[in-house]
């Protein structure tokens, strides 16, 4: 049985592509503006905008179109139907709500509390708290490898990066990182990338082994993570740049110029387009994979950060 909304956003997505606009759809939290700013990467237009209180950034948007957002302010979050932005769920977290990820296999969702060193572990549908996990200070991004076998989490302030069994929730490794790791994201080989914003570094990491890979160097500030055309892009926040890393030397290649203080940066589902968040100028950057050079720039609500999966991935 489809879950309440699903319909809905099924709908919207037949109609987007029946309109010509089949690719894909940048969902981006705007803390200061209380907002979600809906883009169509195709046409480079933002075709909505939502009402989100609380000063939204953690965001996750599932495959089949519902989007999870996190405000912080209000220690909310909330399921929303894609195609118009509806509230189907909300709960209000005691403590200090900030990233979060969709777990597809079993219908999770797992928010970080900032505040209290623990991570929540929700019903996806309902939003009711099922579990929680301990970690260490400061927990700030989440992912879910592609299996859907291991739970990465950043923890900023232990200066660590903890690895859970994502079905049986036990912790397999407790690992040192860079200094203040906060966004990571697996690579599309399983390995796992964290941006260590202290250190101003990357950590790789065998999430099966618990080993440290390498350790690369990048810009100033590192928030984020992505990877497209054999590379991963890291948005660089005090440098208005994205590092390039090579991602089978393991080594640094460019750096793209972008708006100012870039935060969340995701993929294409087609692999050749990264897309950047600009807190500061409110703005979305769209970079070519192959040729490194910025595509186009998109306008978007006050401070974007879209922490997180923030693209609806379209069909390659």
């Amino acid at each position: 049985m489809a879950r309440p909304g699903l319909n809905a956003t099924l709908l919207f997505l037949s109609l987007a592509a029946s309109s010509g606009a089949a690719g894909d759809i940048a969902f981006v939290t705007c803390q200061n503006g209380n907002a979600l700013s809906v883009l169509d990467l195709d046409s480079g237009r933002e075709i909505a905008r939502w009402s989100v209180p609380g000063q939204p950034a953690g965001i996750a948007v599932t495959a089949d179109g519902e989007v999870f957002t996190v405000s912080p302010d209000s220690k909310t979050v909330r399921r929303h139907v894609g195609d118009t932005g509806l509230v189907l769920a909300e709960v209000t977290l005691d403590g200090g709500p900030m990233g979060v990820a969709h777990d597809p296999l079993r219908d999770r969702l797992f928010v970080s509390d900032w505040y209290n060193a623990r991570i929540w572990v929700l019903d996806a549908v309902s939003l009711a708290v099922t579990d929680e996990l301990t970690v260490g200070a400061a927990p700030a991004g989440l992912d879910l490898s592609d299996d859907g076998q291991f739970l990465a989490i950043a923890g900023r302030d232990a200066n660590q990066v903890y690895i859970f069994d994502a079905d049986s929730l036990e912790l397999r490794h407790q690992l040192d990182v860079g200094t203040r790791p906060f966004g990571l994201r697996f690579a599309p080989d399983g390995r796992l990338f964290v941006g260590n914003v202290g250190s101003n570094d990357v950590s790789v990491l065998d999430p099966v082994s618990g080993t440290l890979l390498a350790t690369v160097e990048v810009g100033n500030r590192p928030y984020g993570v992505a990877f497209a055309a054999g590379r991963a892009f890291v948005s660089n926040q005090y440098e208005d740049t994205v590092s390039v890393i090579s991602l089978d030397l393991l080594q640094h290649e460019a750096k793209i110029a972008v708006g100012e203080y870039p935060e969340g940066i995701d993929a294409t589902a087609d692999g050749q387009t990264v897309v950047v968040t600009n807190w500061f100028d409110n703005t979305v950057t769209l970079i070519d994979a192959n040729t490194l050079t910025v595509i186009k720039e998109l306008e978007t609500g006050d401070g974007p950060r879209a922490f997180g999966d923030f693209l609806l991935k379209g069909k390659t």
